[in-house]
């Protein structure tokens, strides 16, 4: 179900279970930093319900400041993690769970909540959740990458990294694009109750 050799890159299909696995690894993780951490989130391929995904899960952690990120770090070695180090903007400060060695089942990304970073992941996530043409064409991409990079993770995911960025300024666009409408329309920020249909009417 979960668990990938490092540096290999392997698609399956999304698998409801995952969800379920990542509320027990969520649980885990609040009650191992929860005085130190603001919120944690799942993320990335496996978050998004039909998508196709490597089987290893994604979990952003979310922190108010840089400098708890050492003690949030160390506490989680304590519990198991190995500690990858800083990946700075690509990938935040980086702790894996691992099957075996080498093998990982769990990354685990802290982000303070301020960097880009963070919204970045939740708002590539909802969209791959909400709009399945985005899932298509990056199931496609996705696809195409692991034929040609099968054992060479860091070109699988350079190859990503072109069409989240697109995406992120699309949504981004169309978001600050709906804001200015709504600053010169106040009526499409706030639009009047529609009538509902009495006890008969359909719904």
């Amino acid at each position: 179900m979960l668990g990938l050799k490092r540096h290999t890159v392997r698609l399956v299909p999304y698998d409801p279970r995952w969800a379920v696995l990542f509320e027990s690894e969520a649980a885990a993780l609040w009650e191992c930093v929860r005085n130190l951490v603001v919120d944690i989130q799942h993320v990335g391929s496996t978050a998004a319900p039909d998508m196709l995904a490597k089987p290893i899960l994604d979990v952003a952690v979310a922190v108010t400041s840089r400098r708890v990120i050492p003690e949030v770090a160390s506490r989680l070695a304590r519990a198991g993690f190995v500690d990858r180090g800083d990946a700075g903007s690509d990938g935040g400060y980086l702790l894996v769970k691992e099957l075996e060695p080498d093998v990982r089942l769990v990354h685990v990304h802290i982000v303070e909540i301020e960097d880009p970073q963070w919204q970045e992941y939740l708002t590539f996530r909802d969209a791959l959740r909400s709009d399945p043409n985005l899932q298509r064409d990056y199931a496609d991409l996705k696809r195409g990458l692991a034929e040609r990079h099968p054992s060479d993770r860091k070109s699988y995911t350079d190859g990503k990294q072109r069409f989240i960025r697109d995406a992120l300024d699309r949504l981004h666009n169309v978001r600050t694009t709906e804001a200015a409408r709504s600053r010169e329309d106040p009526r499409l920020a706030n639009p009047p109750p529609q009538p509902t249909s009495g006890a008969g009417g359909s719904t």
